[in-house]
């Protein structure tokens, strides 16, 4: 027990000026936000995680079906890299390694100040200061540090990237095109949060962010649509998720209506209670639903997906955002497959309510 916890001389706001109290809710925000970004960047690499699995549990089957017992699959188990070891840094790192969970020997950590994450090196994780060495290990990178460190850091991986590693920026202040020209690369994820004022602060002042992405009421503002705790994640991001996820399966040459039948399996695996048996009445993927009417036409049924540009995905209109938009099982099926990859399971009673709009700035 803390007996300082609630002593009032020891929070942060006392002593405070009346009209300084209303900046407050900055605070609140501002953990939110921290929440969000450790949470979503956990769900996407939940995600490659299991569809790694699953591809390389599919190579290994379709080799000894053809009698290739001497040829195996390369070890596709995620590779993780964050650069920047400051606070959003560290906090990501610890949440990957426990809610993924990221074994520590497939993370690593390029930060010009290695000296100072002990906590992690001993744990196994490799911290050092080589950021082009990061680039060419890692499956993900993901990028924590200062708008006007990332100049150097681009021209410093550019070279090293590989074409399908995916780049995931928190570097809000740089937008995706300028992104794409720094890194001369196209796989690269922003998420884009929206906020507004006058919401309740749910986001727990005193919780480790670890302890709060198990709490129900914090996992499910964390939702993608959710309007909860007063921040919205823009749905260009999810389909950026999605279409990482194709990219991921063409790198390895998998045909389409195979990689269709392998989303279904990853994606679209968690149901209601009140789905039916069969899944009938549960959404399923189609290639029109990624492209256009026009290629799917034309696109021969063992062809892989083509290569997507994933910085255009999240600019324009794509086929899969307005399927999005409007497939409101689609909706209620990932957010239920996003509570279920951190152990909350929902009724559709307790679905978050669903936003699409752009709430003010």
């Amino acid at each position: 027990m803390d007996m300082l916890e609630d002593l009032e001389s020891l929070q942060f706001d006392y002593g405070m000026e009346e009209e300084d109290r209303n900046w407050l809710y900055l605070l609140g925000r501002s953990r939110g936000l921290m929440i969000q970004a450790c949470a979503h960047a956990a769900f996407f690499c939940k995600l490659l995680c299991k569809l790694r699995q699953s591809l390389h549990e599919k190579q290994t089957s379709m080799r000894l079906l053809n009698g290739s017992l001497d040829e195996t699959p390369d070890d596709d188990e995620l590779k993780v890299g964050i650069i920047g070891g400051g606070h959003l840094g560290k906090q990501l790192a610890r949440v990957l390694l426990q809610l993924v969970p990221i074994p520590a020997g497939r993370l690593q950590i390029s930060t010009r100040r290695p000296e100072a994450l002990d906590e992690f090196q001993k744990l196994g994780i490799q911290c050092f200061y080589r950021n082009s060495y990061l680039a060419g290990w890692a499956n993900v990178i993901f990028l924590c540090c200062l708008p006007s460190q990332l100049p150097n850091i681009c021209y410093e991986i550019q070279t090293s990237l590989d074409k399908a590693c995916i780049v995931y920026s928190f570097v809000a202040a740089v937008p995706i095109p300028r992104l794409k020209l720094l890194l001369k690369h196209t796989n690269i994820l922003r998420p884009q949060y929206q906020c507004f004022e006058g919401s309740v602060n749910i986001w727990g002042a005193n919780k480790e962010i670890i302890a709060a992405l198990q709490d129900p009421e914090i996992l499910q503002a964390t939702c993608p649509y959710s309007p909860a705790g007063g921040i919205i994640l823009k749905v260009s991001w999810l389909e950026g998720v999605f279409y990482a996820a194709l990219n991921l399966c063409t790198a390895k040459a998998m045909p389409h209506l195979h990689v269709l039948q392998l989303l279904n399996e990853v994606l679209l695996s968690v149901h209601f209670e009140d789905c039916a048996e069969d899944g009938a009445s549960c959404p399923q993927f189609q290639l029109q639903d990624f492209v256009s009417k026009a290629y799917a036409k034309s696109l021969p049924q063992k062809r892989p997906f083509p290569w997507f540009d994933l910085t255009a995905v999240q600019l324009r209109e794509t086929p899969f955002s307005q399927h999005l938009l409007t497939n409101t099982a689609l909706q209620d099926h990932l957010t239920h497959l996003y509570c279920d990859s951190f152990g909350i399971s929902l009724t559709k009673e307790q679905q978050p309510v669903v936003s699409t709009g752009s709430p003010a700035q």
